[in-house]
C-alpha cells in the first residue's frame, strides 16, 4: 500500500517535468517563424502608418518594428547556443596570396571569392535569410557576407558567424 502511493507520488510530481521538457524543445522552430511573422506585421503597420498616420504614429510603430528584431534576433541567438555544432565547420582557408581582414558594407571582394569554392548553399541550416536575387552567401573567415555577385559588393556582414 505504501509503496503504491509512493510511486503514484512520485510519477506525479515526475509527470510535469517530463511533459514541460518536451514542447520546449521543439518551440524553438515555431518561435522564430511567429517572431518572423511578427516582424512583417509591424513592418506593415509602419508602412500603413507613414501613409496615413501622424508623425507619433510613425514612431510608436518605429518602435514596434525595432523590439520585433530584437526578439528574432533573441530567438536565433537562442537557436545558435542550443545548436553548437551546426556553428563548428572545418577550419578556413583564404586564397593563396590573402590575408583576413574585417570587411565593411560595400567593400569589394576580389573575383576569387565569389567562386563556388566560398558559397555557403545551405543557408537554411544556418538560419540565414534567403539571399536576393543577384547575391550569394559567402564565408570569409569565420564571418558569412552576403555579397552581390555582379559588383562584389558587400551587402550583409555577421562577424564570428562559425565557430
Amino acid at each position: 500500500m505504501k509503496l503504491g502511493i509512493a510511486t503514484a507520488l512520485a510519477m506525479t510530481l515526475a509527470a510535469p517535468f517530463v511533459v514541460a521538457a518536451v514542447p520546449a524543445s521543439a518551440q524553438s522552430a515555431a518561435e522564430v517563424r511567429g517572431s518572423a511573422r511578427d516582424l512583417g506585421r509591424e513592418k506593415q503597420d509602419l508602412r500603413q502608418a507613414r501613409r496615413t498616420g501622424d508623425i507619433d504614429d510613425v514612431r510608436d510603430e518605429r518602435h514596434d518594428v525595432v523590439d520585433a528584431r530584437q526578439e528574432l534576433r533573441g530567438d536565433w541567438y537562442d537557436y545558435r547556443r542550443a545548436h553548437p555544432n551546426v556553428y563548428r565547420v572545418s577550419p578556413y582557408v583564404a586564397p593563396r596570396g590573402y590575408v583576413y581582414r574585417p570587411v565593411p558594407v560595400g567593400y569589394r571582394f576580389p573575383s576569387v571569392y565569389v567562386s563556388s569554392r566560398y558559397w555557403v548553399n545551405n543557408w537554411r541550416v544556418y538560419r540565414l535569410p534567403a539571399p536576393c536575387a543577384g547575391c550569394r552567401w559567402i564565408r570569409y573567415g569565420n564571418d558569412v557576407v552576403l555579397v552581390k555577385t555582379s559588383t562584389r559588393a558587400v551587402v550583409v556582414v555577421h562577424r564570428s558567424f562559425f565557430y
